[in-house]
């Protein structure tokens, strides 16, 4: 039954078009997404500029039932 569903069929080549395959929409992602990176590096570099050469240190929690 499958045979005579085929016998004719004859495969279309069929052409890649990036507008409407939706090309466009990953670049436009692509290119927010490189943005928010960027963005974000500059927030780092700006945080880590305001912060300056400034370590801090905690010291351990104390607590009562520490063994000595």
């Amino acid at each position: 039954m499958s045979d005579d569903l085929f016998k004719d069929y004859k495969p279309e080549i069929l052409e890649y078009d990036a507008e409407i395959d939706g090309m466009t929409e990953f670049e436009l992602r692509d290119n927010r997404l490189e943005t928010k990176e960027n963005l974000l590096e500059k927030i780092r570099k700006a945080k880590a500029n305001a912060k300056g050469n400034q370590t801090t240190f905690r010291q351990n929690i104390r607590t009562e039932n520490e063994k000595k």
